[in-house]
Formats: structure tokens, C-alpha cells, sequence
């Protein structure tokens, strides 16, 4: 593994100490102008998100309904009723995204689709970066408020299903995430500057628990505005 991957997954809490857990949950407030943009506003809003660490899957409950939940993988999304039983689902999700802009409304199954993938990856990063097939190169540091952060230029294989293949992580001195960019390919490419901040230390992992998303422009600075998405975590469990 890449010198500086090693060090940022150590600066998290180091794999081991990773690798006793399986699932996590974290309760989500979340706003910010995707949402309403896509035509699902207030669904997901205020939910809990549990995510298995030991293959990618992921759940919201509620999902809008407090009888329901979602049920995410790459291959399959369905909504679930409180009893397990199926209400709806779509096989091979991301196809259905072909075409989409960043304007494109969103069905209730695409967005537990992007909801799924973005929380599975946000919540495993860094320790993603120690799985097979995904890759990481140290490029030029990147000045931002004051700060020089080091930065990994990230490639991800094809069976995990994120925002793109290629993404950028932004480390700090502690060894923290700073900035997360990548381009939404289920919204035509656009390109994002995520923000995590607010660490706290949850079973010996340390975790984030503000992130704000923003536009990022060509030259790879952030836009103040709009907020894209804001996520406040809380009663983050690792089991």
C-alpha cells in the first residue's frame, strides 16, 4: 500500500482495530440543495444509515415512510417494508442512470441507490483504500485556508460502486481527511468538493462528523455556494 495511505488509515485508528468491527450505524441530519433538486427533498432528511464493513451494503431507515427502509448493493436497490418484505426494487441501478444530468430528477430507488453508495464509501474511507484493486499515488500537495494538505490520487475497481473511478483525498497534518473531490458519473460527471470535519474518536476510530459538499470548479477550488449536501452524523456505533 501507498507510504501515505498507510499513514492516513494509522491516523484513523489503523486497520486492526478496523477490522474488529463488521456493521456501523450513525444517525444522519441532512439538507443542502441536491435533495430538492432531485425531487426527493425531506426523504432522508433525519434517518439511520448502517452499512456492513465486510462487503458493500448499506440501509437507510426510515426511508421517507417511517415503515419503510432501503436496501442497497451495486447490483440491487429495493425499498423494504418494517417486516422485510420487498415494496419495490431495481436490478442493475446504476444503468438507470444513463443519460442523467445533474438536474435530472431522481426516482425513490435511485436515490436509495446514490444514498447507499455515497454513505458505504464515505464511511469506510480511508480504510477503503487497503481493499483489493483500489489503488493510490501521492501527487502535489494542495494549499487551502492556511493549510498544505498531502494528497492521494485514488483509482477504484469496477465491482465497488462509488461516485467515479478516479478520486482525490486531501490529508491534513494530522494524518485526517481535509477534502474528498470526485465527479458524480450518475449526474453527468459533476464534479464535487467534499468537506469532513468535527472528528471524534467512536471505538478507537476516528470519524468526522460534519461533511458539506460543494461545487468544485476547473481549476480545484471549491464554490462557496450553493451547498450541495450537508450530512451531521450522530450516535455512530461500531459493531
Amino acid at each position: 500500500m501507498n507510504p501515505l495511505a498507510t499513514a492516513t488509515i494509522a491516523a484513523h485508528g489503523g486497520l486492526d482495530q478496523w477490522k474488529r468491527f463488521s456493521t456501523l450505524s450513525a444517525r444522519l441530519a441532512q439538507g443542502g440543495a441536491l435533495w430538492p433538486l432531485k425531487g426527493v427533498g425531506g426523504v432522508l432528511d433525519d434517518t439511520v444509515v448502517t452499512i456492513d464493513l465486510t462487503r458493500q451494503q448499506a440501509s437507510h431507515a426510515p426511508f421517507g415512510d417511517a415503515a419503510r427502509k432501503s436496501a442497497f448493493t451495486p447490483h440491487r436497490v429495493a425499498l423494504l417494508s418494517g417486516a422485510d418484505a420487498v415494496l419495490e426494487e431495481l436490478l442493475d441501478p446504476r444503468a438507470s442512470f444513463a443519460g442523467h444530468t445533474l438536474e435530472t430528477p431522481w426516482t425513490e430507488l435511485q436515490l436509495a441507490y446514490f444514498a447507499g453508495c455515497a454513505m458505504w464509501t464515505y464511511l469506510t474511507l480511508p480504510f477503503l483504500l487497503a481493499e483489493p484493486g483500489v489503488t493510490a499515488q501521492e501527487i502535489e500537495p494542495w494549499e487551502e485556508n492556511g493549510e498544505q494538505w498531502r494528497r492521494l490520487a485514488v483509482t477504484f475497481p469496477a465491482n465497488i460502486a462509488t461516485h467515479s473511478t478516479q478520486q482525490t483525498l486531501y490529508i491534513g497534518s494530522d494524518g485526517l481527511l481535509r477534502r474528498h473531490d470526485y465527479d458524480v458519473e450518475i449526474t453527468g460527471n459533476t464534479p464535487g468538493a467534499h468537506y469532513p470535519s468535527a472528528y471524534i474518536d467512536v471505538q478507537g476510530i476516528r470519524f468526522p462528523t460534519s461533511r458539506r459538499i460543494y461545487p468544485r470548479q476547473a481549476d480545484g477550488k471549491p464554490m462557496a455556494e450553493p451547498l450541495v449536501v450537508s450530512i451531521d452524523l450522530g450516535e455512530i456505533v461500531l459493531r
